[in-house]
C-alpha cells in the first residue's frame, strides 16, 4: 500500500509543510518528499535544528527536486509565521516541538511554550488557511505511568513529565478542533524513534546516537539503572512511512492517534550490543563496557507499542526493526561524527 501512495502522490505532486524541518525527522520528511517530487516548505528557528541536514538533503536529492523546497525561518510560537507558512499548503507535517524528557524538567516553561502554545497556533493556522490534512507528532510519553504491554492507543496513564503533559494536551486540542472544528487531525505517537541526522551531541541526546558517538570515540557508555529498561526502538524509516500515510488518509481514519513503533522491546543491554556488534562490522573495535548508574527521573521502566490500528486503517508495515536500522544507520554516524 504505501509503495502504490508514493506513486499516486509522485505522479500528482502537492505542497507540503514541515515545521522543524531542520531537525532529525523533518529533514528525514524533506528527504523523501523532494525524492517524490514534491512541493515543500519548511519552518524551523533552529532551535534544535541545524543548517547542516538541509544542506545535506540538498547534496542527496537533484536540483529540480532541491527547486521545489522553501525555507522560512520562524518559531511556531508567532501565529503570524504559522499562518504565512500554511497559506496555500495541502499537507502539514507538524514536527517542531522541544523534546526530552529531562530538559522539560529542567526547563517547563519554555517546553509548554514551544509544544502547546506553538502547537496551538498552527492547528489554527492550519484550519484557517484550510489545509486538507494536519499530521502532527505526539508521543509514547502519553502512556505515562499505564502499565499495561503493549501500549494501545485508548489506554493511557497519568504523565511522568511536563514533556509528557504537553504531548497530552495536543491531542485534547485536536479532538475539540474535530469535535468544535469538523478539523480532522492525526497524532502519531512516536516511540523512540532513530536514524541518520539524529545528533549524537549534548545533554539530551537520544540513546543511539549518544551511545553510538561515545563508542565511536572510545568513550564511557553509561546506561541509567540495570539496563534491563527497555524501549520499542523505531527506525526513521517507519516514521516516514507513518507520516505520509497519515497524510494522505481517507476521512475516516482521520481524528485519531496512532502508535508508530515496530511493536517490538529492546533492552539497553542488548541495544549496548547492537551497536557493539555494527561498530565491529565496520572495523571499529568496542574496548570499554558500560557503566551502570542510577535510573533517571522521568523515565518509564518498559514501552512497547501494538501497532495494529495503524496497519489496519492506515496501511501501516514497519520495514526495519531495530537491528537492521542501527546497521543501515551506522555509515552515517562513521562519516559524521568527529
Amino acid at each position: 500500500m504505501y509503495e502504490k501512495i508514493k506513486q499516486d502522490i509522485s505522479n500528482s505532486p502537492k505542497t507540503w509543510l514541515i515545521t522543524g524541518v531542520a531537525g532529525f525527522i523533518g529533514s528525514n520528511l524533506l528527504e523523501a518528499l523532494l525524492k517524490l517530487n514534491q512541493k515543500v516548505i519548511g519552518l524551523d528557528n533552529f532551535a534544535t535544528g541545524y543548517q547542516r541536514n538541509l544542506d545535506e538533503v540538498k547534496g542527496l536529492v537533484d536540483d529540480e527536486q532541491w527547486q521545489g523546497f522553501t525555507f522560512i525561518e520562524g518559531d511556531i510560537r508567532d501565529f503570524d509565521t504559522c499562518l504565512k507558512a500554511t497559506t496555500g499548503v495541502d499537507y502539514v507535517l507538524h514536527q517542531a516541538a522541544l523534546g526530552s524528557v529531562p530538559r522539560s524538567i529542567a526547563d517547563p516553561i519554555t517546553t509548554n511554550a514551544a509544544n502547546i502554545t506553538g502547537f496551538l497556533n498552527m492547528l489554527e493556522a492550519s484550519k484557517q488557511s484550510k489545509v486538507a490534512s494536519f499530521v502532527y507528532a505526539a508521543s509514547s510519553s502519553t502512556y505515562g505511568d499505564h502499565p499495561a504491554l503493549p501500549k494501545v492507543e485508548e489506554n493511557i496513564g497519568n504523565p511522568l513529565s511536563p514533556y509528557a503533559v504537553t504531548k497530552y494536551v495536543n491531542e485534547l486540542y485536536a479532538d475539540v478542533y474535530a469535535r468544535t472544528y469538523d478539523f480532522k487531525c492525526i497524532g502519531l505517537r512516536y516511540f523512540n524513534v532513530f536514524g541518520r541526522r539524529q545528533d549524537p551531541d549534548g545533554a539530551y541526546a537520544a540513546v543511539i546516537p549518544k551511545w553510538t558517538a561515545a563508542m565511536i570515540k572510545d568513550e564511557q557508555v553509561f546506561i541509567n539503572g540495570d539496563g534491563l529498561t527497555s524501549r520499542d526502538f523505531c527506525y526513521i524509516e517507519n516514521t516516514v512511512q507513518m507520516n505520509i500515510l497519515a497524510a494522505t488518509a481517507p476521512e475516516d481514519a482521520k481524528a485519531e492517534v496512532y502508535n508508530v513503533a515496530v511493536g517490538d522491546r529492546t533492552t539497553l543491554n542488548d541495544l549496548f550490543d547492537a551497536i557493539k556488534t555494527a561498530l565491529i562490522n565496520n572495523n571499529i573495535d568496542i574496548k570499554k563496557a558500560p557503566e551502570y548508574r542510577e535510573f533517571r527521573q522521568g523515565d518509564v521502566r518498559h514501552s512497547q507499542a501494538n501497532v495494529d490500528k495503524a496497519k489496519d486503517k492506515l496501511g501501516y508495515a514497519p520495514s526495519y526493526r531495530v537491528q537492521a536500522g542501527i546497521l543501515e544507520a551506522m555509515p552515517w554516524y562513521l562519516e559524521n561524527v568527529k
